[in-house]
């Protein structure tokens, strides 16, 4: 595995082959923060109330990988969610701007995604599921967000630009196909791709297999408990943020928890790519990946190197854990 961030990806090669410059930058739109930030706002506490929702319903998985959504081919979805004994879903189709429930017994409520507060659609969503016959109650209050103003109380929020939210789930969609490659290459404990709507993050996980110290906490509107939980076990975390106050640009980060010594220090690839102290990461901005030659390459790249110096500083069993590039 010497060297691996520095070896061309199989897929990478068809991206060069396959598409011209101007194609990588329709594939890649570009996602400025403050442009579409009043939509993001909105759409983000959107995706909370229907995250949430799976999250009462749905047992519990370590590190609640229950709770999360999933990039589809026309947005995200909670997929399947047990409800007695049926099970219902909720789709988010960025192309249609449609919100679709439907439920295994054949029912299906349609709701569409326009500028509107987030106190009118938590009322649609949940009339939408007591016409399906599901009545079911969430936590009315994002998490993760300094604003945790209620759900149903919040009339500030109330934009939605469908071009916007079209290009934020295009850009999903391109990290969700790259990031697969990246997990295929592991064959130790590994999260899937998924969302995690608290921080409007797309992640995958790797673990070292062995048990972390306990999490400080300190997520603004998420309980210490849960944080602890969640980082229960030594892992390297990589993913895509659409941005924030902290850093407010998107980008691609990537973390160890616990962070070994002299991590902050270690050399990661491309050279765009950064220690954030601020964040407590590396990150390698989205324009940095989308201007590229090749971004899957590139983000590849970013994954592969700051990866190798999470394991190879915590002294991870990387030959019993990694798969051969050749496999993937």
């Amino acid at each position: 595995m010497v060297g691996a961030a520095h070896r061309p990806d199989r897929t990478a090669q068809r991206d060069r082959n396959h598409l011209s410059a101007s194609e990588i930058r329709a594939a890649w739109p570009g996602l400025p923060y403050e442009v579409w930030r009043d939509t993001y706002d909105t759409l983000h506490r959107w995706l909370q109330i229907a995250g949430k929702l799976r999250l009462v319903n749905a047992p519990w998985v370590n590190h609640q990988w229950h709770v999360t959504l999933y990039v589809t081919s026309r947005g995200l979805s909670t997929l399947a969610v047990p409800y007695g004994s049926r099970s219902f879903q909720i789709d988010f189709d960025f192309i249609d701007h449609r919100v679709y429930i439907a439920s295994s017994d054949g029912r299906r409520v349609e709701l569409a995604l326009k500028p509107q507060s987030v106190a009118t659609f938590y009322g649609e969503m949940l009339e939408g599921l007591r016409v399906m016959n599901i009545e079911t109650r969430i936590y009315r209050r994002p998490n993760e967000l300094a604003d945790d103003t209620a759900f149903d109380e919040d009339e500030t929020h109330n934009s939605y630009d469908p071009e916007y939210a079209n290009r934020f789930w295009r850009v999903l969609a391109q990290a969700d196909r790259v990031f697969n490659v990246f997990r295929a290459r592991f064959q130790g404990k590994s999260s899937p791709v998924h969302f995690f709507w608290g921080g409007c993050d797309l992640a995958v996980t790797r673990f070292s297999g062995r048990r972390a110290p306990e999490h400080p906490g300190g997520v603004p509107h998420m309980p210490d408990r849960l944080l602890r939980e969640a980082y229960s076990h030594e892992c390297s975390s990589c993913g895509f943020w659409p941005g924030g106050e902290k850093a407010p640009y998107p980008m691609f980060f990537s973390y160890a928890y616990p962070a070994p010594p002299g991590f902050a220090q270690a050399a990661v690839h491309p050279t765009s790519a950064r220690y954030s102290d601020g964040l407590g990461e590396f990150v390698l901005p989205y324009d940095a990946v989308r201007e590229s030659a090749s971004p899957d390459e590139t983000l590849l790249q970013f994954m592969q190197s700051t990866y190798e110096a999470a394991a190879n500083l915590g002294d991870w069993d990387r030959a019993s854990l990694e798969i051969g590039h050749d496999r993937c």
